[in-house]
């Protein structure tokens, strides 16, 4: 397929000029914000007004503006807390990053938040139990259980979740069944040790043959 036959496939990513937000360049023809269609802008900025995303929306632009290059994502997450009235903070966290959550905990705590963790292999069950093929009990021995995890912090009414380290999928399970809005602490990558943008950042470099760029 030529480059031209693909370019209504283009996107975001496939953008030059970004011009969404510097208004000074031109925007190219395969723009989505020059195609949108009314109905979907309409729909997303009544969106801002529904419930609470209004107070989330604007403690998030001021938590970025004064903290901008100064606060850690640990801080970030306080101040975001704090502008948005919530005190009890559940944390989703792996098992893996047991220590870490403890170290965030014990950080919340100080700073007079309450915090409450549930760990990803609450109540224990075998991944078999699920219909996970038996091959894959090799690594760990119960299944983690993102659903139940979202269920006990909605029972605990925490006002704020934080994901610690969730596997690829599971995280996206929390997230699904959270009843309280949820932010990332830590996102794992058990080969970089937990940084996975240290990927992309090498993609031309050592990852370059691994990922396929090669080609």
């Amino acid at each position: 397929m030529s480059e031209e036959e693909n370019r209504h496939d283009w996107s975001c990513v496939d953008c030059g000029t970004q011009n969404c937000k510097y208004k000074d360049r031109t925007y190219p023809d395969f723009c989505l914000t020059t195609s949108l269609d009314a109905e979907d802008d309409a729909w997303a900025m009544n969106k801002y007004e529904e419930g609470r995303n209004h107070d989330i929306m604007v403690a998030s632009a001021e938590v970025e503006y004064e903290g901008y290059c100064q606060w850690t994502r640990v801080q970030e997450i306080m101040e975001f807390a704090r502008k948005i009235g919530a005190h009890k903070i559940g944390i989703a966290n792996c098992i893996g990053l047991i220590n870490e959550a403890r170290i965030f905990a014990r950080i919340l705590r100080v700073n007079g938040f309450e915090p409450y963790s549930v760990i990803c292999k609450v109540a224990g069950k075998a991944k078999t139990s699920v219909g996970i093929p038996e091959e894959c009990e090799r690594i760990g021995s119960a299944m983690c259980n993102p659903i139940l995890q979202a269920r006990l912090l909605n029972r605990a009414q925490t006002d704020l979740n934080v994901v610690i380290g969730l596997c690829v999928g599971h995280d996206s399970l929390f997230y699904k069944y959270s009843d309280a809005y949820v932010t990332t602490l830590v996102t794992k990558d058990r080969v970089t040790g937990n940084n996975p943008v240290a990927a992309l950042y090498t993609a031309q470099s050592y990852y370059r043959k691994k990922f396929g760029l090669d080609k």
